[in-house]
């Protein structure tokens, strides 16, 4: 049987995803196929590369990934991702879909035709970029002759891009919308109106996915919030280990993991 495991979108909250990752791991569930958007194409990408999870937190916590960003002094945006481009260098040195040991996709939305892009093969890095370019904060992505910004914007939650790829679907999403909430102040309403709008593009990829994880804890979290990366971590995991057993994933009695 073919497992994809499909990874959204939330800034630091796709953290939840490595620890989703890691019980996962320990139930027996090994990914044939792998997509992502925003977060999770760098935590699906990293995984993808054969970084276990443990590792992956590592280098999250060790380089600072979510905050490599450097001051972009352009019109269209107010940061670049220049900074954590060359982090993602230093740890896929590669920069190719080809050097992934697990097929992996990433979604980005093109600007200007206002649809979403899924990238399979060829330059990796580049398509992470996109995929993580949250419009008005990150500089545009320019890549292949068009302009690309977030792929959450259109498809937080790329269920449909590896579904007809596998068997069993298990989606891991980070954007829980929790009503303790403190709106106190304009980031807040900025990134609760942004997590409302893009939580809309999520139901039929939802309804997809064969199991769907989604702990309720990480809705209590900003998505700016870095400094949270190993509660972040524990959330996934123990929400996934307390909720679920290794038979849910297991679709049909000759089940191979």
């Amino acid at each position: 049987m073919k497992i994809g495991i499909v990874l959204s979108g939330g800034g630091a909250r796709g953290i939840s995803h490595i620890g989703v990752l890691k019980a996962l791991e320990e139930f027996g569930v090994k990914a044939n196929c792998l997509a992502g958007t925003s977060a999770g194409s760098i935590v699906g990408s990293l995984y993808a590369y054969g970084y276990s999870p443990d590792k992956i937190l590592e280098i999250i916590q060790a380089t600072s990934l979510f905050k490599s960003v450097r001051p972009a002094w352009a019109l269209t945006g107010l940061l670049s991702l220049e900074g954590l481009r060359d982090v993602l260098l230093k740890y896929i040195p590669e920069n190719s879909f080809e050097s992934l040991k697990v097929p992996m996709t990433i979604a980005a939305t093109d600007i200007k035709k206002g649809k979403a892009v899924y990238f399979s093969k060829g330059e990796l890095i580049p398509t992470i970029l996109s995929s993580c370019c949250v419009p008005a904060v990150f500089n545009p992505i320019q890549f292949q002759e068009c302009t690309f910004v977030d792929g959450g914007i259109v498809d937080n939650l790329p269920s449909k891009s590896i579904r007809e790829q596998c068997d069993f679907l298990i989606g891991s999403h980070c954007n829980y919308i929790s009503d303790d909430v403190d709106v106190k102040n304009f980031r807040t309403v900025i990134e609760r109106s942004l997590l409302i709008a893009i939580n809309g593009n999520t139901t039929v990829s939802k309804s997809l996915c064969d199991v769907l994880i989604e702990p309720p804890e990480v809705g209590k979290v900003s998505g700016f919030d870095l400094s949270k990366a190993k509660d972040l971590f524990e959330i996934g995991y123990q929400f996934t280990r307390n909720n679920f057993k290794p038979e849910d994933f297991r679709a049909y009695d000759n089940a191979e993991f």
